[in-house]
């Protein structure tokens, strides 16, 4: 079922994946395995499927976020809380090489699909388990979703302006980055098995959505240790790290500008037209920055608020200095840069049972030689079923169609 590109296979061909979450966090995970070439076999309740393919939809039955998600991948319904169900995930399991799953703990056991059983099916099955609070410690048991990881882990303490109530980031970087960090541990357990590290008991990657939140926060806990500080809220800027933000331009919108290093800050002083706060030599240090933040927060904004964002970025870059406009979904889909680097590919999809053509994010990381490829969106539920199991299993159309009238499928 995988493709090859015309440079060469990608390179999870040959991998197959099981995929038993939904939401984001494993399915993000997997997604990124089914970019590169993996089969990615991706379990649905019957009749419902994975809660996401109702999540910001505004028309037809399937969300763009589940299109998104789900993309490449082979939608198979199964009930796994039937006998039936887990007979098939395990049979499923013995043809593949990863499992990934983000249920609360102790779910997969209590369907007799855990390590044990998995790794008796397949002995050499690596299992990625993606929970709120990970498989161990006294909140193992609560119900964790990436908002409250968030929280849970720090980022939302430090998220938004001092006056007022944290906020949350408008993305779901709990989920993303578990599935990032899920993807790695698996990726980390086939090298070792590939390399012939033997491994005591099953292949397990344990990931806590707040952990993978909270090694996000760099030195949150050694600054408080060392110098008893406790990070607040700073309207999005990082402490200490002066000048960079947020700059208003002429034309109502803004621009990001990080003149924070020391040599940048030199070079974004001359070009604003301050070289005498570029040639203080109290502002070498970054401390020293931090102290008259306002100052030179002042100098820069009163610089922006004379051009427009296309051409204060332009004047910037051409001296050196990183800035760049704050983009929002129209400013993407019209920019050259994103175009050129392929990050928006085309897919013709249903819509209210019209076919449309909808831009989707591009693959990520470039691997020039041997690239990932986006060849389909996230299917139609339970459009893969009877090719997963009577090509990958074996079962018959009277099989399929018993399991089906048992609702199994």
């Amino acid at each position: 079922m995988t493709e090859e590109t015309e440079e060469g296979p990608p390179p999870l061909a040959g991998i197959r994946v099981l995929e038993l979450g939904n939401f984001i966090a494993a399915p993000f995970a997997t997604r990124i395995f089914a970019d590169f070439g993996a089969e990615v076999v991706k379990i649905e309740r019957p009749g419902t499927g994975d809660e996401l393919r109702g999540w910001r939809r505004s028309r037809g039955d399937t969300s763009m976020m589940f299109r998104t998600i789900a993309r490449n991948k082979h939608s198979v319904t199964v009930d796994l809380h039937t006998e039936q169900g887990r007979t098939i995930a395990l049979d499923l399991a013995r043809h593949c090489d990863v499992v990934v799953e983000n249920f609360r703990p102790g779910t997969l056991e209590r369907w007799g699909l855990g390590p044990e059983e998995l790794t008796a099916a397949n002995p050499d099955i690596v299992l990625v388990r993606i929970s709120g609070y990970g498989q161990t410690g006294p909140y193992k048991d609560r119900a964790g979703f990436g908002g409250v990881a968030e929280a849970f882990g720090g980022l939302r303490q430090v998220t938004g302006h001092a006056d007022r109530e944290p906020v949350r980031p408008a993305a779901p970087i709990g989920d993303t980055f578990a599935g990032l960090y899920g993807t790695i541990g698996a990726l980390m357990m086939l090298l070792a098995k590939a390399r012939g590290h033997e491994h005591q008991g099953p292949r397990v990657a344990d990931v806590a959505l707040y952990e993978s939140v909270f090694m996000a926060m760099e030195s949150l806990i050694p600054d408080y240790d060392a110098y008893g500080v406790v990070r607040e809220r700073t309207a999005g800027n990082l402490p200490g790290v002066v000048p960079s933000g947020v700059y208003p331009t002429s034309d109502g919108r803004s621009v990001v500008i990080a003149g924070n290093s020391s040599g940048v800050f030199g070079r974004l002083m001359t070009a604003i037209g301050r070289a005498d706060l570029g040639d203080d030599p109290e502002l070498t240090n970054g401390d020293a920055r931090d102290a008259r933040e306002p100052e030179l927060n002042g100098a820069i904004s009163a610089w922006t608020s004379q051009r427009t964002g296309t051409e204060a970025v332009e004047l910037l870059s051409a001296a050196g200095v990183p800035a760049g406009p704050v983009h929002d979904a129209r400013a993407i889909a019209e920019d050259e840069h994103y175009r050129a680097r392929d990050m928006l590919r085309p897919l013709k999809i249903a819509v209210d049972s019209e076919p449309e053509e909808v831009r989707f994010p591009g693959i990520v990381p470039r691997l020039p030689g041997t690239p990932g490829e986006l060849r389909w969106a996230g299917p139609e539920l339970g459009t893969h079923t009877e090719d997963v199991l009577g090509g990958l299993l074996g079962y018959t159309a009277e099989q399929l169609g018993e399991l089906r009238n048992r609702k199994v499928i």
